[in-house]
């Protein structure tokens, strides 16, 4: 289901929670579709349980998943748990990253929004478009 990278440099448990992350966003995962246990994913990824275990907590105090005692661990359903002004602010820092990427890699402002919006699939009305 998910891939780690041992010797990327990136923690393991970040990498799970990123994936975990980019899946739910993607639809890989649906809302309130089960996990794999913790113990089921570590043995599957090889990796210490309690790197799944510090995942998965992450993942539910972020809102993303939710345990069910004695169910298992799913992907959570309704809204989220933290507040929009919340969910800005832990945003920003990745749209900082990528805006910082582009420009390093020669993008103007209006390159970076425009290919933004393709990959989110946003048509604009030719009267919109940048010139």
């Amino acid at each position: 289901m998910f891939r780690v990278q041992p010797g990327s440099g990136e923690p393991i448990y970040q990498q799970l929670v990123r994936r975990v992350k980019h899946s739910v966003a993607t639809g890989v995962l649906s809302a309130g579709e089960q996990l794999p246990t913790v113990r089921e994913l570590a043995a599957e990824l090889v990796i210490n349980p309690n790197t799944v275990a510090r995942a998965y907590r992450e993942l539910e105090r972020d809102g993303v998943l939710e345990g069910v005692r004695g169910r298992g661990t799913f992907v959570r359903t309704g809204q989220p748990l933290m507040g929009k002004a919340e969910r800005r602010r832990r945003l920003a820092p990745a749209l900082e990253r990528l805006i910082a990427e582009g420009r390093t890699l020669g993008f103007e402002d209006t390159e970076l929004v425009a290919a933004l919006e393709r990959v989110l699939g946003v048509t604009r009305t030719p009267a919109a478009e940048p010139s």
